[in-house]
């Protein structure tokens, strides 16, 4: 299947919201989504880094706040 969207016609928090609509769709099913091994890689290589300090953890609402101000 083929979708067209208006991409350069929408705006940064339209875009976003449609990436969050399609993560959750994505999310309602996650064994039917495979992912290639180098995210396996990445998601170790943080865990690391939060198990050390050297990363923090956002809550999801303010991660959102900072991505929706960092694209309007």
């Amino acid at each position: 299947m083929t979708v067209t969207l208006p991409l350069k016609q929408m705006s940064s928090a339209d875009k976003v919201e449609l990436m969050e609509c399609l993560w959750s769709d994505l999310c309602s099913a996650p064994g039917e989504v495979e992912y290639p091994a180098e995210h396996d890689e990445v998601l170790e290589c943080r865990e690391r880094a939060l198990e050390s300090g050297d990363e923090r953890v956002l809550d999801w609402s303010e991660a959102k706040r900072r991505i929706r101000e960092s694209v309007s």
